[in-house]
């Protein structure tokens, strides 16, 4: 199955805040298929030092060959961005002019039949962004605890039919374990009352997944430590650019940079960014983007 290259989103913003300047080190931390970085380095004409950070192996082949012109320039790295600090160490990196982060899911990874990210996808239930992880989505699913799985979907995804899909979740697997996000889909069509259901712009089952996958991965963790260690790593006028998607990551982004405003760095986005009514209407997907931009004291 050949999947679609990830359309990056909100790239001319991501520039104009960014603001590269050739001879600079920039850190691409959520690489995946290299759009960004792309846009980056032509920019500069390719007269930078650039990491870019994946953990997803599939899309740093795809990026080392989307982005072969500037293979003098680039190092691409698969590791999880929580371990920025160590990953710059080892490249001999003591400071950097900007980092950006794009969080989410890449279309390469939702269109992937393999990887469970979809529920419109019959796949097994993973939800691993790293295929070295151990824990699984199907794990948890099947072996956590109802107060567990109740407290995942609520406080990871905001629902507000958790406890009803825990108590749904915790029935049908002790007829048989759920393996596929087809069966997850359907329990959770149970636990959802049809009036709930029909005529929504979201689809019932998208919150569940986000926390799901939020969960496996230990997404919101990770951000937290990445962020709090990318500022230190800041020259004086450096900048950091972060791309959320749904509330939970915004807050973290918009906690860490005020707490630190005025003793470490300058918000440039005093309201977040959203993407241009022209940039939605060819990419949908990017309708729920926000972008939060800040400079190194």
């Amino acid at each position: 199955m050949k999947l679609s290259l990830h359309v990056s989103v909100m790239v001319e913003e991501v520039l104009r805040y960014l603001n590269p300047r050739e001879d600079g080190i920039y850190v691409d931390c959520t690489l995946g298929t290299g759009g960004h970085s792309l846009a980056i380095l032509e920019k500069t004409g390719g007269r930078i030092k650039l990491i870019g950070i994946d953990w997803d192996e599939e899309a740093l082949r795809i990026s080392w060959e989307r982005l072969k012109e500037y293979r003098g320039k680039i190092n691409l790295v698969r590791a999880n961005f929580a371990d920025i600090a160590k990953i710059l160490k080892e490249q001999g990196i003591q400071r950097v002019n900007g980092f950006i982060y794009d969080l989410g899911l890449s279309s390469l990874q939702l269109e992937d039949p393999y990887r469970g990210f979809s529920f419109l996808r019959e796949a097994p239930l993973d939800m691993r962004m790293d295929k070295r992880g151990k824990i699984t989505a199907s794990h948890l699913v099947n072996r956590l605890s109802r107060k567990e799985l109740e407290d995942i979907l609520w406080s990871l995804g905001e629902e507000r039919w958790a406890k009803r899909m825990a108590e749904f979740i915790v029935e049908e697997r002790k007829k048989s374990p759920i393996s596929t996000t087809k069966e997850l889909v359907e329990v959770i069509k149970r636990a959802v009352p049809a009036k709930f259901r029909r005529g929504k712009r979201t689809h019932f089952a998208t919150r569940a997944f986000q926390a799901l996958r939020i969960a496996v991965n230990q997404e919101l963790d990770n951000l937290e430590k990445s962020l709090s260690e990318a500022i230190g790593f800041l020259f004086s006028g450096g900048r950091l650019c972060v791309i959320s998607y749904h509330s939970l990551e915004d807050r973290i982004v918009k906690r860490k940079f005020k707490k630190v405003e005025g003793k470490e760095l300058r918000i440039l986005t005093p309201k977040v960014v959203r993407p241009s009514f022209q940039e939605i209407r060819v990419n949908p997907k990017s309708r729920s983007a926000k972008l939060r931009a800040a400079e190194k004291l």
